[in-house]
């Protein structure tokens, strides 16, 4: 693992949840709150509270055994669970878990995208491709 990995994983762990909230509903203003997030990087899952624009309930999402790597010809990405409070976006989640999906290759984020994998790596080599 090189060094920037390293601390690029003590950088997320430092990372206050509230700064992520913040920064989040700044991006997402009229459109979604983040009204809860909580990432654990060694545990390799998510949890997202958030209350679409003009809604009253909050939606809930967790991801799980997710990761970035290289197959040999492009990166790609992988959810191996996630699951929601909502059966129409458990739907959608059960449609693309555990599939392999290509990251577009742009050549100037050749180096972030090493560093993503080094980051998260994958754990589990069997990976179904979606081309």
């Amino acid at each position: 693992m090189s060094i920037k990995s390293t601390l690029l994983k003590i950088i997320i762990k430092l990372t206050p949840d509230l700064l992520i909230i913040w920064g989040a509903n700044i991006i997402l203003k009229g459109i979604a709150e983040l009204t809860e997030f909580n990432f654990n990087l060694e545990a390799r899952k998510v949890y997202v509270q958030t209350r679409l624009y003009g809604e009253k309930e909050t939606i809930e999402v967790y991801l799980e055994d997710f990761s970035v790597f290289n197959d040999g010809e492009s990166y790609r990405f992988i959810i191996h669970q996630a699951k929601s409070d909502r059966p129409w976006l458990n739907n959608i989640l059960s449609r693309i878990t555990g599939k392999a999906w290509i990251i577009p290759a742009i050549p100037h984020l050749n180096a972030q995208l090493e560093l993503l994998s080094e980051v998260l790596q994958a754990k589990t080599p069997a990976l179904e491709k979606i081309d």
